[in-house]
């Protein structure tokens, strides 16, 4: 994920929009002047065209100004400086638009082992394949770009465009840097990002639906609960969904506890996990726990070191509650106990547990195309380390996975199917160990069971201290991850 400004963040909701770039007004605003009030235009004026199907690029332009006026009205902060507005079409967004290339060893046997994304795809190519005719919108660095697949004339959805603009507002305030190395961490950085460019827009609605003339709510496709019959990865989907479903909620909690303050206090300490998104009042005291792997690989397999210390990685509770959800192992619809500001509920008793994790790759240095995992979890008791390695053996078993006889709490998944070989789950009080490899007598090769190694060599500890598509459903997401 880039740490850089110039991080994207695309939305997901109806916009359509044709080609044309707007005039930029003079950069820097007047500091002092009143809040509610950019340029020529104030938050409580009326346009004759608001009720039009289409607009015109000086409407447009309007529209942008007084959009950012409101902004201010809601959030109670003031944009220092313009914002570049363009509109592309589709084709041009294609054309722009560079792919990922294949992913790394480490990444494709991360989402195997995740049952995400299964060995003979590409992990890398998935995650592209949710944005390519996805993407409605994105900011970077002080310049907002619409996709649009209407060339006849422009037609804007509202909330999208207050979207791109907090972004733009919280660059100019706070900056959207992001450090978190793990997945966990940057889908939780990117829940409190992406939490307020939801959240500001929900409170502008109920604005527009009382006392501001807005223009015309243009028809969304119905959301029905569920994206499983969408052409595209469920699990890999979710996971990357996960902080613009949580980080509405998180961010109104952090509103109604302290008002605004609260959240300007919240970038300069991200939440730290998404267990802290799914629970916000987790956030700020309960962090992750550190997850240290022992290394008990035989000489035959080395970790993935691919900068001469061993890389691993911090999967979370967001992307657990995803692969286990796509898996069918839990069994409810994603919209029971939704809301208005999320439309899919990731807490389960399954992995509400979650206080940690962390997943190591292996490589038979005989073969390099053979691979393995170890994959070390941390549960806030017994009981939930007991439920989440029981739901993950129905996951085994529902991928095809029948028991081992010959290796102790073993199972082995045909090489015929997706997500074909050999997987240990074990639990040790609150801590659950899984290895993957590709062969029954390997995984003692890979990870030799507690009992039976002798010398215990640390690997690394991994303590995420500090924590991503168009109408699927609707709301906003961006590509990140690693």
């Amino acid at each position: 994920m880039s740490r850089s400004r110039l991080a994207l963040f695309a939305v997901v909701a109806l916009v359509v929009l044709a080609g044309c770039t707007l005039p930029q007004s003079p950069d820097q605003f007047d500091t002092d002047r009143e809040l509610g009030v950019v340029g020529d235009y104030a938050h409580d004026d009326t346009f004759e065209f608001d009720d039009n199907e289409a607009l015109t690029a000086a409407q447009l332009e309007a529209v942008k100004y007084r959009s950012m006026a409101r902004i201010e009205v809601v959030r109670e902060l003031k944009f220092k400086h313009d914002v570049e507005l363009e509109v592309i079409s589709r084709e041009e967004y294609l054309s722009q638009r560079h792919e990922s290339g294949s992913a790394s060893v480490f990444t494709n046997e991360l989402w195997r082992g995740a049952f995400v994304v299964d060995g003979e795809t590409d992990a890398n190519q998935a995650r592209d394949d949710l944005y390519g005719t996805a993407v409605q919108g994105y900011y970077t660095s002080d310049r907002i770009v619409i996709v649009g697949d209407d060339t006849d004339g422009i037609r804007i959805d509202r909330e999208t465009l207050v979207h791109e603009l907090v972004h733009a507002l919280q660059d100019q305030h706070f900056g959207i840097e992001r450090h978190g190395e793990t997945i966990d961490e940057q889908r939780a950085e990117l829940g409190l990002l992406e939490g307020e460019a939801n959240y500001v827009p929900h409170l502008y609605e109920q604005r527009c639906a009382t006392t501001w003339q807005c223009l015309a709510d243009h028809e969304r496709p119905a959301a029905d609960g569920s994206p499983t019959d969408r052409p595209f990865n469920v699990g890999l989907f979710l996971s990357i969904y996960a902080p613009y479903s949580e980080g509405a909620p998180f961010v109104a909690h952090l509103h109604d506890r302290g008002g605004w303050d609260a959240v300007d206090r919240a970038y300069e300490r991200y939440p730290a996990s998404t267990s802290q998104l799914i629970h916000p009042e987790r956030y700020p005291d309960d962090e992750p726990v550190a997850v240290e792997i022992p290394d008990r690989s035989s000489e035959e397999w080395v970790a993935y070191s691919p900068e001469g210390d061993p890389h691993t990685e911090t999967i979370g509770e967001a992307t657990l509650f995803a692969t286990l959800w796509a898996n069918g192992v839990i069994d409810r619809p994603l919209s029971e106990g939704s809301t208005d500001l999320s439309p899919y509920n990731y807490s389960h008793p399954t992995t509400d547990g979650w206080a940690g994790d962390t997943f190591q790759v292996y490589l038979d240095t005989a073969e390099d195309d053979r691979t393995g995992y170890v994959w070390h979890l941390e549960w806030a008791g017994s009981d939930d380390a007991e439920a989440f390695a029981g739901a993950y053996r129905t996951l085994l078993e529902r991928n095809g996975g029948t028991p081992v006889d010959a290796v102790d709490d073993a199972y082995r998944i045909p090489d015929s199917e997706p997500f074909g070989g050999a997987y240990r789950v074990t639990v040790s009080g609150n801590t659950v160990e899984i290895v993957g490899a590709p062969l029954a007598i390997d995984l003692e090769d890979v990870h030799a069971s507690e009992t039976d190694s002798s010398a215990q060599t640390p690997l690394e500890t991994t303590a995420p201290v500090a924590p991503g598509p168009a109408s699927m459903p609707s709301a906003a997401t961006a590509p990140a991850d690693g």
